[in-house]
């Protein structure tokens, strides 16, 4: 039997994405979509399908309706008999509160994880975008006799001072520290240009991870994360081993995107619009699931020299429409329709959008079931957008609609 048969994924997807704000004010921070027909949960979810991980529960809390609904749908199909991906909302089982840090989460669902009989459990992120093959993590463990195994980066150290946990290892992996976030990292064994930084991917021994979550659980000192509390309580005592991450998205540089903030998000849906996204959509053999709806086929008009239908260095999903108006750069979700001499540039628009003729976006994201009316200008002058809208660091422009009692479709 495969090693990942003895396996089993919990994904943690409840956090509120208070960054991406206001994307997150009516969804779950991995119930956003990403590159017009997924979700930034189908990625990670993708993953575990790919490296043959096929028992995962997804643990959900914040505004959850529509993820919910989005596995249920997507991805409950996909499995076969004795699989499963389970939506598992915050039971209180064994607590009388939310969810107060990932070490919580996971040990409010002790029950549900120790009810599985596995021999080792994943802890992963709904909320970051890259292709990893976890059995080859799995495989490692094994056969490094470890207890828990953290997936790892190779970053420079600027570039990861204070903003990622940093991992110091010997010459065979073994972590023999771990500082939260240090202004200062350590450099890793594999030079002193290099640090080893965490990627929020943990893999434990089951008979090791449940006493160590009772433990923290009983523990009022600690704030129940597994950065901050679970690892540097196990790494003298334990086998805990580094992970380098190897990427299966088959590009030159490693790709793992946090898209946890604005700038972040919309410069990683830019990049699919790249004549060669550094993020491969269409590699065969790592293919992306997600959940669709049944739309009909992209239509572009023409309607005169003056009116053309033009997507230039676009992504666009089923059911849209380019009316004689102009989009470049930029990414559109279901149902979308581009009106007359409208242009949009730089943008990201959600489903259920309608852009009025004459309008003028640009480096925008437009949240779904807007409708813009005619001569709408957004991305032109900051400004007049900051008083209307909310604005990123860089200018990013977003546009939600108002807020309604009544939840709609996304």
């Amino acid at each position: 039997m495969s090693l990942m048969r003895s396996a089993i994924g919990v994904l943690l997807a409840g956090g509120q994405g208070e960054r991406l704000w206001p994307l997150t004010r009516d969804r779950a921070k991995p119930a956003v979509p990403f590159g017009g027909v997924y979700r930034i949960i189908d990625v990670t979810l993708s993953n575990c399908l790919n490296s043959d991980l096929r028992r995962v529960f997804v643990l959900t809390q914040y505004k959850a309706l529509s993820l919910n609904r989005h596995v249920r749908r997507g991805w409950s199909t996909l499995m076969g008999h004795g699989d499963f991906i389970e939506v598992l909302p915050p039971q209180m089982r064994v607590s009388q509160h939310w969810y107060q840090g990932t070490a919580d989460a996971v040990y409010q669902n002790i029950y549900s994880i120790g009810s599985e009989q596995s021999n080792y459990v994943f802890i992963l992120s709904g909320d970051h975008i890259y292709k990893m093959n976890y059995q080859r993590m799995l495989e490692q463990h094994a056969a490094a006799g470890a207890e828990a195994t953290v997936a790892t980066l190779e970053m420079d150290p600027a570039e990861a001072a204070g903003k990622f946990g940093i991992l110091e290892t010997d010459a065979t992996g073994r972590v023999i520290g771990f500082e939260e976030k240090p202004a200062a990292p350590k450099p890793s064994a594999g030079g002193p240009g290099v640090v080893n930084a965490s990627m929020g991917v943990y893999l434990f021994n089951t008979q090791l991870l449940l006493p160590i979550l009772i433990a923290d659980a009983e523990n009022p000192a600690s704030t129940h994360d597994f950065g901050h509390d679970i690892l540097p309580r196990i790494i003298e005592t334990h086998r805990v081993f580094a992970h380098n991450f190897r990427d299966e998205n088959k590009k030159e540089t490693s790709y793992w995107r946090d898209v946890g903030t604005i700038d972040a998000y919309h410069a990683a849906n830019m990049d699919l619009c790249a004549v060669t996204p550094v993020f491969n959509l269409y590699d065969k053999s790592w293919p992306l699931h997600t959940w669709q709806q049944q739309y009909p086929p992209v239509k572009f008009v023409f309607a005169d020299p003056g009116r053309m239908g033009v997507a230039l260095d676009s992504v666009v999903a089923g059911g849209c429409i380019v009316s004689g108006g102009r989009v470049e750069r930029s990414v559109l979700g279901y149902d979308v329709r581009v009106n007359s001499f409208a242009e949009v540039e730089d943008s990201i628009i959600f489903n259920h959008v309608n852009i009025g003729r004459h309008s003028r976006i640009r480096r925008a994201i437009i949240d779904r079931h807007v409708d813009l009316p005619t001569g709408t200008v957004i991305g032109h002058d900051l400004e007049d957008d900051r008083a209307r809208y909310t604005v990123s660091d860089s200018g990013v422009v977003i546009v939600v609609r108002p807020e309604s009692m009544i939840e709609e479709p996304e």
